[in-house]
């Protein structure tokens, strides 16, 4: 079966992801884009958008990409990569002609847990009810994300 692939990513230094791939299985994991000693201020955005072109070819395609929309930051270093990784995420998008949509974090644990307001310990463990082993708040995001996006926008 043909299905639309669909990707879902909790944007942060370390990113999580969730992958609905053509035949219906559901890939996550996270992957960390810390700065690295001895690198320049842009190359975790450059790393990331590699690793967005790898997930793509291993996908075999994309057709959507749903991201959390953080409207609040813990911090303006934390504002300052959301921001970096969100220009990157969605530069790329339109260079692959990929549609996106950023979605409210409340809507993403609403739908996850029953509560908008939901802390993390609460959508990992709805994460794990539904079978998904996560080892990570940040992929458990992402893997909330996906469900809500399967659920809603007919993916």
């Amino acid at each position: 079966m043909n299905r639309r692939v669909v990707l879902a990513l909790d944007l942060g230094t370390t990113t999580g992801w969730a992958l609905l791939t053509r035949e219906g299985d559901i890939a996550h994991g996270f992957a960390s884009f810390r700065p690295q000693r001895f690198e320049g201020g842009g190359m975790r955005f450059l790393r990331f958008k590699r690793w967005l072109g790898e997930l793509k070819t291993i996908a075999q395609d994309i057709h959507a990409v749903y991201f959390e929309e953080v409207r609040r930051h813990a911090g303006v270093d934390a504002a300052h990569v959301y921001g970096g990784l969100m220009a990157t995420l969605t530069t790329w998008c339109e260079h692959q002609n990929i549609a996106y949509l950023g979605v409210p974090v409340g809507t993403i644990k609403k739908h996850a847990t029953g509560k908008g307001n939901a802390g993390k310990t609460e959508v990992i463990a709805a994460m794990r009810a539904l079978g998904h082993p996560v080892t990570d708040d940040n992929e458990a995001d992402a893997l909330a994300l996906l469900h809500w996006a399967i659920a809603t926008q007919e993916a």
